[in-house]
């Protein structure tokens, strides 16, 4: 199965501008523009300047970012809708509920459709043969794209669009906020003096299709060997260090690639108390010393929630394409955990990986990690 479509935006735009930001070592934190900091317990996040207007005839905001990623995608891989069996799968961890919160602060009018993304979705595609909306939190995404496999390898689609996107909510900012004893100033994966997660926002789509489907078909922008997905329910917050490893093996037994054959990691990397030492050790386990460069992107975008898997996925793709790994933008001091780790930090790594492992973990142990692998240009 082949890419032949994407789209991303982040607090830093599109996957052009994200990329660049990323290997300049540039963070796309900023003073908190949603809600009182001061009631939230949180300074600082990653959120999108350009929120656009709010009128009854649109999306509510995170679908609007959807909408667009998935048109952007289908238009890069050159798809008529009228004459191909389209599904759309979209991750998210809060749906609409900054949509909730609007009209319980000031009576905005809400409907209950509103929650699923299917009325963002057919606004640009009408045509979609079925839209699902899947609440997997921060793995959501890469949960969309293993079902959007399932869904073509069974012959239910000609093309599957397989997005993510969230937008912050002050109910989740209030959560962050009162969980630890202070906030960050910024995201800080695998750092010894981390000081917690940030929340970002945004959306990505990937456009997934059979290699070789149609005549038309653009060059592929990468292959997706494999999904590997597993819920643990090992604690409704903590991650689990064995849940991470078998999602991890049952990712490269369903691509049929070895640790060996694995070159690049880009891992969940939320710069918590827990995860940060839970992942290194799940990677130390799987893959030894000695393993793949390891990178994570949330210290320049921050924790993007239902997208956080796809965009993790572009990121990769891109430093495969491009011949530079970003670096892991906030980490100073690697963490003891992770100090046998080939952490790519300080500045990005020239490199040509073949095969790209992508990290992303939830809560509940809701965990996803896909293989990708380069394209011949």
């Amino acid at each position: 199965m082949v890419i032949t479509g994407s789209s991303m935006l982040s607090c830093l735009g599109d996957l052009d501008e994200t990329y660049r930001a990323l290997l300049a070592g540039r963070s796309g934190v900023a003073p908190l523009r949603v809600g009182d900091p001061q009631k939230l317990g949180v300074r600082n996040a990653y959120g999108i300047e350009d929120r656009g207007a709010v009128h009854s005839a649109a999306p509510r905001l995170a679908g609007r970012w959807l909408a667009r990623c998935v048109l952007d995608a289908l238009r890069q891989a050159r798809i008529d809708p009228a004459g191909r069996r389209v599904a759309v799968v979209v991750g998210t961890g809060l749906r609409e509920l900054h949509g909730v919160e609007q009209w319980y602060a000031d009576g905005a009018e809400l409907r209950l459709a509103e929650l699923h993304f299917g009325t963002a979705v057919r606004s640009v595609l009408p045509q979609a043969t079925e839209i699902h909306t899947l609440t997997n939190a921060c793995a959501a995404s890469g949960y969309a794209l293993a079902l959007a496999a399932d869904l073509l390898e069974l012959g239910e689609a000609d093309a599957v669009v397989a997005a993510g996107c969230d937008t912050m909510t002050e109910s989740m900012l209030a959560m962050i906020g009162r969980v630890g004893t202070s906030t960050a100033d910024m995201v800080r994966p695998f750092d010894e003096f981390r000081g917690g997660v940030l929340l970002g926002e945004g959306a990505a789509a990937v456009v997934l299709e059979r290699a070789g489907s149609r005549p038309d078909q653009p060059a592929a922008q990468g292959v997706l060997r494999g999904v590997g997905v597993g819920c643990d329910a090992y604690h409704e917050t903590a991650p689990d260090r064995a849940g991470i490893v078998a999602t991890m093996r049952d990712a490269h037994s369903r691509a049929g690639v070895t640790p060996e054959g694995v070159d690049l990691v880009l891992a969940h990397g939320t710069a918590t108390a827990l995860n940060d030492p839970t992942e290194a050790a799940a990677l130390l386990e799987v893959f030894g010393t000695g393993g793949p460069p390891v990178t994570a992107i949330k210290g320049a975008i921050g924790h993007t929630s239902g997208g956080a898997a796809l965009m993790s996925l572009l990121v990769a793709l891109a430093a495969m394409r491009r011949g530079e790994v970003p670096p892991v933008v906030g980490l100073r001091a690697p963490i003891a955990a992770a100090e046998k780790l080939d952490l790519v930090y300080g500045q990005p790594r020239p490199a040509r990986p073949r095969v790209a492992q992508v990290n992303a973990f939830g809560f509940g142990g809701v965990n996803a990690v896909a293989i990708v692998e380069a394209v011949d240009d």
